[in-house]
């Protein structure tokens, strides 16, 4: 009688997972103790992290974040400090017209469809919302130039809201360090709220970003400076002994 070979379950998977088309569930290549101490020393040399567009209100910040698509928050901040001054309700924006905005925002890259965006949504916002801020995301994404990065932003900064805003730099950095490996924002983001533990997840978002910013740089990271040092899985690391954790001021954080 031949012998019945069975299948390992290794197998089973690998044939359940292509006949129904689902990836394998995410998992950390952090433990749950390393994730946890990873945030509480960003929580300690950033207590308050704070976001780096000025803005007055609700929806200065969403029209703050709509124009910091490809730029700086640098080159924004000098461009809607008299924007702003101008112009910090729909209504107001309105009344400038989309020429004068233009004129204020014209330092900024691709300005003339971003002028184009700012009055659409600031006629949205008087004809749908009563010249309200929606606080959802669903709805603030019904607004012209807002996406789902932009309205994560306002709903975490404006509402208090525990978002995760994927840009360049969280992107970068949740795949330079393996933490949440993606190829695309939506996917960083939801591998990120799953393994960040709740309690960190409200100020996440900046810590990732300043983080990325001033420390684990794009063209080259400082590993010298970097509290995370000895826990960081990173292949392009260059030091494994972790920076003072201390915190660190305003004056640091911006250099």
């Amino acid at each position: 009688m031949a012998n019945l070979r069975t299948k390992s379950s290794t197998q089973t998977v690998k044939k359940s997972n292509v006949t129904t088309g689902r990836k394998p569930a995410f998992r950390s290549i952090y433990a749950k103790a390393e994730i946890e101490e990873i945030f509480r020393r960003f929580s300690i040399q950033r207590p308050e992290p704070k976001g780096e567009l000025e803005h007055v209100n609700p929806f200065t910040l969403v029209v703050a974040v709509a124009l910091s698509a490809q730029a700086t928050d640098v080159g924004v901040n000098k461009a809607t400090r008299a924007l702003f001054a101008a112009a910090d309700t729909p209504q107001k924006m309105l009344d400038l017209g989309e020429e004068r905005i233009r004129d204020y925002i014209k330092t900024i890259g691709l300005y003339r469809n971003k002028a184009k965006n700012v009055v659409a949504l600031s006629a949205k916002l008087l004809l749908d919302f009563n010249g309200e801020v929606p606080q959802t995301r669903e709805e603030l994404m019904t607004l012209p130039g807002v996406g789902r990065k932009t309205a994560n932003v306002v709903l975490s900064m404006a509402f208090g809201q525990s978002t995760l805003a994927v840009d360049t730099h969280i992107l970068r950095i949740a795949n330079r360090i393996r933490l949440a490996p993606g190829k695309t924002p939506d996917e960083v983001e939801q591998r990120l709220m799953k393994v960040i533990p709740e309690r960190y997840l409200y100020h996440a978002h900046h810590w990732l970003i300043l983080h990325g910013r001033y420390c684990c740089k794009a063209r080259k990271p400082e590993c010298e400076r970097c509290v995370i040092a000895d826990l960081c899985r990173s292949p392009e690391k260059t030091c494994d002994i972790p920076a003072p954790l201390i915190e660190l001021s305003a004056k640091v954080i911006g250099e």
